[in-house]
């Protein structure tokens, strides 16, 4: 029997994933966030998580590393040429041997597309939109934060959202919903106790006021407040200019062109509204056809796909 293995690193956690040739799966394991922008000691400790997981992985499967046939990973923050060969280098010296590493925001294609050529465009802790095409030319857009412009992950979310609420009861601006919908979710009673809120980022109540934010934010969206539904447009056009610039700087043969949607934004806590608009804006600017698939498995799934694809001789 002949052995693969998928890894989606991403910044808060690790999944490792032991297929067979049938690509059944053997055996799991998670670990910590393997994304080495993360770490102080940067490529070092990310490697070693990659490296310690791996081993837990055949372990749990009562197999070796040299039974495993080859191995696919999709790592958050490898963008560029250097991170690449700076993580593969320290795996070698590990001794980790026939294995492939790509940015984690293109393993998403390789996990929902039919074809094998579409679009991903994750919104999760982060932004990213990345292609494969027909011809196998790879592209990543987005993931650098304010310097490429990402919104519409949950941390952009929330921070407006918050924005939003703030203009309200501070600055007397345009009411909007989501300070009704906040000031119920947490029974603040006035303005002070709203910016006392803010003492959970610098506590381990952080991702609890994050998550309720984004909660906050869909809820008022699907009850069409005003500044909510205003947010919606620049999501739904950014990923819409995205998306098009794939379009045109890549070649997809076939219509309609696969858009994988992924990321917790997209998969866990999706609107209608916004899932609409951003059809529709896409459309519009890249007036071609499109088939929005929102990713229903695993984003490691799509190491096994490609692994079989291109890597199975």
């Amino acid at each position: 029997m002949a052995f693969y293995i998928g890894v989606d690193g991403g910044g808060t956690k690790t999944e490792f994933a032991l297929y067979d040739e049938k690509k059944q799966l053997i055996a799991s394991v998670f670990g910590p966030g393997s994304n080495h922008e993360n770490y102080e000691e940067s490529f070092e400790k990310a490697a070693s998580v990659i490296w310690e997981g791996l081993n837990r992985l055949v372990d749990e499967a009562k197999i070796s590393l040299n039974d495993v046939k080859f191995t696919l990973m999709g790592l958050a923050g490898i963008d560029h040429s250097f991170q690449y060969d700076a993580m593969c280098e320290i795996l070698r010296k590990y001794g980790l041997e026939r294995f492939e590493i790509f940015n984690d925001g293109f393993i998403v294609v390789k996990a929902g597309s039919i074809s094998g050529a579409a679009i991903g465009y994750n919104c999760g802790t982060g932004t990213c939109c990345n292609a494969v095409d027909s011809k196998g030319r790879m592209l990543q857009l987005a993931g650098l934060g304010d310097f490429s412009g990402d919104v519409g992950n949950g941390q952009w979310i929330a921070i407006n959202t918050f924005k939003l609420v703030y203009d309200e009861v501070y600055l007397g601006l345009e009411k909007t919903l989501l300070t009704e919908l906040l000031f119920k979710r947490f029974d603040l009673k006035n303005r002070e106790s709203f910016l006392a809120l803010l003492e959970k980022i610098e506590r381990e109540q952080a991702n609890e006021l994050v998550m309720s934010l984004i909660s906050i934010f869909f809820e008022a969206v699907n009850r069409f407040d005003k500044r909510a539904l205003e947010l919606v447009e620049v999501m739904a056009m950014r990923g819409a200019q995205l998306i098009a610039a794939h379009c045109s700087q890549l070649n997809f043969e076939n219509d309609p062109v696969e858009v994988i949607l992924s990321g917790s934004i997209h998969t866990k806590l999706p609107s209608q509204v916004y899932i609409q608009r951003l059809e529709e804006k896409t459309e519009q600017l890249a007036q071609r056809e499109f088939k929005f698939i929102v990713l229903d498995k695993a984003p490691v799934y799509g190491c096994i796909n490609w692994i079989m694809q291109s890597y199975n001789d």
